[in-house]
């Protein structure tokens, strides 16, 4: 079982899911599928993978002031990862969750962690606690 403390940039809802490693940065807007969850960007190496449900592990963002209304959108509709790991916050993407919090949606915890660390947790299932404990089961 592995475990790691992360910095919590959202308290969102805790969650559970299978860790999905990205392994190339990505644009929500244009790269996500707010209507699916399913990357779309046809340029990136996880094209066509769900990222709903998912503990999402984010190298990197590609900037899009659009993302923020991508991402809430993607939880007003049930498509949100089950919780997002990004190794530097995203001021623009994490809006998205606060604004989906404002509006009284369930929105999932928003985490920093090193990329240096992600790996260890691609394909695994994912538990993180409202206090940014991510542990494997």
């Amino acid at each position: 079982m592995t475990m790691e403390r992360c910095d919590v940039l959202v308290r969102g809802e805790p969650g559970r899911g299978t860790g999905l490693v990205l392994t190339a940065p990505i644009s929500f807007w244009g790269g996500v599928d707010p209507a699916s969850g399913t990357v779309i960007d046809p340029r990136h190496p996880q094209h066509g993978v769900s990222i709903a449900g998912t503990v999402l592990f984010l190298p990197g963002t590609i900037g899009s002031s659009s993302a923020s209304a991508v991402l809430m959108e993607l939880v007003h509709r049930g498509n949100a990862p089950a919780a997002i790991v990004l190794h530097e916050p995203d001021a623009i993407l994490l809006v998205g969750l606060i604004s989906a919090i404002e509006m009284g949606w369930a929105s999932p915890i928003a985490l920093r962690l090193d990329t240096s660390r992600h790996t260890q947790f691609d394909g695994l299932s994912v538990s993180v606690d409202s206090e940014g404990l991510l542990h494997t089961m």
